[in-house]
């Protein structure tokens, strides 16, 4: 029948178009391989609902056109049965966000079951569209793996073998031999062309979501590669801060003691490199204890409660003493305040991106602190060459620096991943005017406390 030419290959078909065009996705992701399997039934829904209206249009012009006697009782109830099972499908398919390849093999012997019903009540083998099961069988080897498709070519050949036996005919009264010759040809035409553009359509469309879920499983992978990398330098970090406090200490004692040597205390000008070796000393045991008390802590264990406005301020204020930099420019425009947990991963992410600006612009840095919506927006900007094209094309990836430095190129990488664990993103660009600006875009939801409440 024509109208079960547009059941199983446009159910598929056309689905996997719909899909794909609509982006429809499920409300909670699931894996790669289940996320395109779902489209896959999405598609088959869709495209069943085609061939129903397709059904109906076919017996239409048979019976009334062509004034041939049809079992129209039967052929409904099989139209029913589809209708059924798509809104049966619909109905599954909005509960369950997990689609395997057993529910795909179901829901394909279940159409080819509806195809044979069909055949079997208009003559069987002898209808011209009995090789629309071929259809099913490319739908099978696309979507199923060897072992259902094979059991899906055997369901095919073993129904197609039936209805050589098995079946009503189809009188068609006033018509010679040679007619009916004729009109078997135009229906085997017009079955090979209905054939021909579904596949095409079909093959296009489930190549498609095939694309979307290697591409997806390709970023899984290099999220994983990543975040093994992130660790092996945790572990590395962690364990440097340990062999780096001994030294430290040592050094801070010998200074110490150069304070107290005659001839050193005397000199002013000595004393006051002193200081600020110790300074810097001091500076050092400070980042290394801040290493070891971070590593392996869950954020959220006795959280420091802030405020937005009062984190970024007293952020500004640390890294401006640090550095002894006086060529930053602090604007807040984040408006109504907001009660945050005081992130020092956060805090260090920030310290990174500015350091980074102040090394490719000491005469100016520009840091702008907004709000869009439920985003806190971080634009830091600076006035030096900008990044390379080919570092924007792999921003964010490890070993990607412009100073020649072994090894260099990590904290961009951090700050990446960093952000991308809080939920959010990191931008970055080259200004018209010159110079570069990396935007960091966070959700305050992974940033405040409890409901989000606002403070004064």
């Amino acid at each position: 029948m024509l109208s079960h030419l547009l059941n199983p290959a446009m159910s598929d078909a056309t689905t996997s178009a719909a899909v794909a065009d609509n982006n429809i996705a499920a409300p909670t992701l699931p894996p790669a391989d289940y996320m395109a399997s779902w489209k896959n039934m999405a598609l088959l829904i869709q495209l069943r609902w085609i061939a129903v209206v397709g059904q109906i249009l076919t017996i239409a012009v048979v019976r009334l056109g062509f004034n041939i006697a049809l079992p129209l009782v039967p052929m409904f109830l099989v139209l029913c049965g589809l209708i059924a099972l798509n809104l049966g499908s619909i109905f599954w398919l909005k509960e369950h966000k997990v689609v395997t390849s057993a529910s795909l093999f179901v829901v394909l012997v279940l159409d080819v079951s509806a195809l044979t019903a069909q055949l079997y009540l208009s003559g069987g083998a002898t209808n011209p569209f009995i090789f629309l099961y071929l259809l099913q069988v490319t739908l099978a080897a696309v979507l199923l793996d060897a072992r259902l498709t094979t059991a899906i070519v055997a369901i095919a050949c073993v129904s197609f073998a039936g209805l050589t036996v098995y079946y009503q005919p189809i009188i068609l009264p006033g018509h010679a031999a040679e007619e009916l010759f004729q009109l078997h040809i135009v229906g085997m035409f017009i079955c090979f062309v209905l054939d021909a553009a579904l596949l095409v359509v079909f093959v296009s469309r489930i190549t498609r979501n095939l694309r979307e879920r290697d591409a997806h499983l390709a970023a899984l992978k290099q999220h994983a590669a990543e975040e093994d990398h992130i660790v092996r330098m945790g572990l590395l970090a962690s364990g440097a801060a340990h062999e780096l406090g001994t030294p430290l200490s040592s050094l801070s004692v010998i200074l110490g003691d150069w304070r107290r040597v005659p001839s050193l205390a005397a000199d002013p000008v000595m004393l006051q490199e002193i200081d600020e070796m110790q300074a810097e000393v001091g500076r050092c045991k400070a980042i290394v204890t801040g290493i070891l008390l971070s590593a392996g802590e869950a954020r959220g264990e006795a959280p420091s409660v802030t405020t937005v406005n009062a984190f970024l301020d007293e952020l500004v204020s640390e890294w401006r003493a640090a550095r002894s930099a006086t060529t930053l420019s602090y604007g807040n425009a984040f408006g109504l305040n907001l009660a945050i947990v005081s992130d020092s991963a956060l805090k260090q992410v920030i310290f990174t991106v500015l350091d980074n600006a102040f090394e490719a612009s000491p005469n100016w840095i520009g840091f702008v602190a907004e709000r869009d919506g439920e985003m806190l927006v971080l634009r830091i900007s600076d006035a030096g060459p900008g990044f390379a094209p080919e570092m924007l094309a792999k921003f964010g990836k490890p070993y990607q620096s412009s100073k020649g430095k072994l090894g260099g190129g990590l904290g961009l990488f951090l700050v990446v991943n960093a952000v991308r664990k809080l939920g959010g993103a990191v931008n970055a660009r080259n200004l018209p005017q010159g110079g570069a600006a990396v935007t960091l875009n966070l959700p305050l939801a992974s940033l405040a406390i409890g409901a989000r409440g606002h403070v004064q």
